[in-house]
């Protein structure tokens, strides 16, 4: 499934019906008066979020959504149908963002979470409403009202626990690789990564969930490479893990580009906790390891650790710092299964 994290469409709730003008009118009954019914309330739109989907893929070919309107009232004081409401439903994620591309009108951060985007029209008053002592025979009855109709834009922050950092062929997929079941593409080439992959990782009987973003390179705020916008699905982050490639030959140059690009980001994705990691340590020897640590540790003004996701080295202790910078209620317990009854029975 093609994934897509960006999407716009175009909504519209459903218009009131219109009130009715009626009079019953029997035989033998000589004073019926009125008895024209109102209007039924117009569709909303409404956006949910649902369990499943992890892509915006749907709204690539249907881009209108309209819900029904409210039927018109009839005599013998019937009320007109409402019209059905029309759900979005949307991965868990979910950013519903107005036209101007700024104004947040919706999170949608939990399975479940529902929001009215545009609300039906209410249905019109028959001329039954407008009955009084002084005017016993009204022949009046109000319109429905009409529906919204906008234009919204959807956008997918995926929902992780840690993020990936780093230039393109730093190692992010390696890692993501060696540490779950995920299988991204990985190649000697850069940009392998063009959609983010998501892979549940375990330690000490802990389970969280990582995201792999598609590489950043000098001047990705200004649109080079894939641009920055991969960057919106680690803001839900609670630690980022940011790889650097200790074989580039200045890891210290790439260590600059990334955060570069985080405060070019902004959105205080470059203060979130992070944990720098020198990569590849497998392709240098000892004093090269300690040189370059010591650099990059300077550089950071923080502690850097050593590893090499193709061998595995340091992989458990990196996995047990993200799991120290990540709340204990986002944590998951590691389902360990039971041992079963191996005494055979005929």
């Amino acid at each position: 499934m093609k994934f897509l994290d960006l999407a716009k469409v175009t909504i519209r709730s459903g218009s009131g019906g219109n009130g009715c003008v009626s009079f019953r009118r029997e035989k033998f009954i000589e004073y019926g008066g009125p008895n024209g019914g109102d209007g039924g309330n117009g569709g909303d739109v409404i956006a949910e979020a649902v369990d499943g989907l992890n892509t915006l893929i749907d709204f690539r070919y249907q881009q209108h959504f309209f819900a029904q309107n409210g039927r018109a009232g009839q005599g013998s004081q019937k009320t007109g149908a409402d019209g059905n409401d029309i759900v979005l439903r949307v991965p868990v994620g979910t950013e519903i963002i107005d036209e101007d591309e700024e104004t947040v009108i919706a999170d949608l951060t939990e399975v479940g979470q529902r929001v009215v985007l545009a609300r039906g029209g209410n249905g019109g008053w028959g001329n039954l409403h407008f009955k009084s002592a002084t005017n016993q025979s009204p022949r009046r009855a109000n319109p429905g009202q009409p529906g919204v109709e906008r234009m919204i834009w959807l956008r997918l922050k995926l929902i992780a626990d840690a993020g990936l950092l780093g230039l393109p062929n730093a190692g992010k997929s390696t890692f993501l690789a060696a540490t779950s079941n995920a299988r991204p593409k990985i190649a000697d080439y850069p940009f392998t990564t063009l959609a983010p992959n998501l892979g549940v990782v375990g330690v000490d009987n802990v389970e969280f969930v990582v995201a792999d973003i598609p590489g950043l390179i000098e001047g990705a705020s200004e649109g080079r490479g894939l641009g920055d916008m991969f960057l919106g699905h680690v803001e839900r982050c609670a630690v980022l893990l940011h790889l650097v490639d200790g074989t580039s030959g200045d890891p210290m140059a790439d260590y600059r580009t990334i955060i570069g690009e985080l405060e070019a980001y902004g959105g205080g994705l470059a203060q979130k906790p992070r944990i720098t990691v020198l990569n590849k340590i497998d392709a240098l020897d000892a004093e090269e390891r300690s040189f370059l640590a010591d650099e990059l540790a300077a550089e950071a003004g923080g502690e850097v650790m050593l590893m090499s996701g193709a061998t595995g080295e340091g992989v458990t202790e990196v996995l047990r710092a993200l799991r120290a910078g990540i709340d204990e209620n986002r944590l998951r317990q590691k389902e360990i299964p039971e041992e079963e009854d191996k005494t055979w029975q005929p």
